[in-house]
């Protein structure tokens, strides 16, 4: 069988430790904040996410790019080059119009590689949910799954990948569009928090709203509670936005509740966090529906 790689894109939010673990590739996205353009690598090289979410908390805004598709082309010749194939799981179509920049680069480049695979994947997901599709497909991958084996498992299980977020600021949620300025104005003051997650076409959807952060994690939990499959035999990501505390709370709820194999943490990286901004905190795992 010939060797492949997986690829994703960094708003998979993965640690680096998870992303060598896992052998995948990661092309780093790109953001721009007070001027200066950033790519977002994992390991936080060009901008470490705590120093993000200081700046962010200050006033100052950031914002993300539409990618050009030569990035995937430089990135996709490289692994062609070594005479292995490519699977890409890319970051939901709902939200970016990544995913759309890799067909592009994979069409443009296969007339020169015509013994070779490129699939590209939309996740339909984002952050860490994304991040736990890459996780399973490199597991069944390191099991000795095929190419189309690993793609066929993906395009099945997206739509049981569970999302769902709390945001503590709904300002950032105005700024994108989400919520109107008068639900941002009348929520902050009456300490209301949406409970969001990402549907069937990858979309964000705002679905509830609770007063108070700890009914909002609570609320989490039980969304869990209602939908996981055989939750004590899943690993389970939680992704926040420079909260650790509300992550480390929810962290213990979970496992109190359900004792899953494996629960793994880690901060949204600065190109989801630009738009979801500090104080959220979100979970994700396998479920009958999203």
């Amino acid at each position: 069988m010939k060797d492949y790689v997986i690829i994703t894109d960094s708003s998979c939010d993965l640690t680096p430790a998870l992303a060598v673990e896992t052998q995948i590739e990661v092309i780093p996205l790109q953001l721009t904040m007070e001027g200066k353009e950033y790519k977002n690598y994992l390991d936080g090289r060009e901008i470490d996410s705590k120093a993000f979410y200081a700046k962010l908390r200050e006033g100052v805004t950031a914002s993300t790019s539409a990618v050009n598709p030569d990035v995937f082309s430089e990135a996709f010749k490289k692994i062609l080059n070594e005479g292995k194939d490519i699977l890409y799981l890319g970051f939901s179509s709902g939200l970016s119009s990544t995913f759309h920049a890799s067909t592009i680069a994979a069409e443009d480049i296969m007339q020169a590689y015509p013994d070779s695979k490129i699939y590209c994947v939309d996740t339909l997901a984002a952050s860490l949910g994304q991040g736990l599709l890459v996780y399973l497909a490199a597991k069944k991958k390191k099991d000795g799954a095929t190419i189309e084996e690993v793609r066929d498992f993906v395009v099945e299980n997206k739509l049981h990948l569970c999302h769902w977020f709390t945001v503590d600021d709904l300002n950032h949620l105005k700024r994108g569009g989400r919520v109107s300025a008068t639900t941002a104005l009348v929520g902050t003051m009456l300490n209301i928090k949406p409970i969001l997650h990402v549907d069937d076409e990858g979309h964000l959807i705002n679905v509830g709203k609770v007063r108070g952060r700890k009914a909002s994690i609570e609320s989490m939990v039980t969304h869990m509670k209602e939908s996981a499959i055989n939750p004590s035999e899943q690993t389970v990501f939680i992704s926040h936005g420079d909260c650790e505390e509300d992550a480390l709370t929810l962290k213990k709820m979970v496992e109190k509740e359900f004792s899953p194999k494996r629960i793994e943490m880690n901060t949204i990286g600065p190109v989801i966090g630009a738009h979801s901004g500090p104080g959220t905190l979100a979970i994700f795992f396998l479920g009958d529906k999203r």
